[in-house]
């Protein structure tokens, strides 16, 4: 799995690409609680590159949407897989989260 973080003026984007397992999701989780409080306004996860997430990636994204929310901050999935969308959508998840494309 790859990260990388960028800042922009409304929002910090974590772009991810590869898997997103059980072994990985622990380096997604310490990017995104990392970026939570830094952010200006937002964060987004681009999930476009990801091709397999399992429910610890599920769990850390969780954790990052309840971060936010108590930072007063915004949390969007950007441009997720088609392989996420239906681990979000089988997890009843897709409605929870802010799903947008990317701009």
């Amino acid at each position: 799995m790859r990260i990388e973080t960028t800042n922009t003026v409304d929002e910090t984007i974590i772009t991810i690409e590869g898997d997103i397992d059980l072994y990985s999701s622990p380096e997604l989780r310490t990017a995104v609680l990392k970026a939570v409080p830094k952010a200006t306004a937002g964060v987004g996860i681009h999930l476009g590159g990801v091709s397999y997430m399992d429910s610890s990636g599920v769990a850390t994204l969780v954790e990052g949407l309840r971060s936010a929310k108590e930072n007063g901050k915004t949390f969007a999935l950007v441009a997720p897989s088609q392989s996420v969308m239906k681990v979000l959508e089988l997890a009843r998840l897709d409605s929870v989260f802010e799903v947008r494309p990317a701009r």
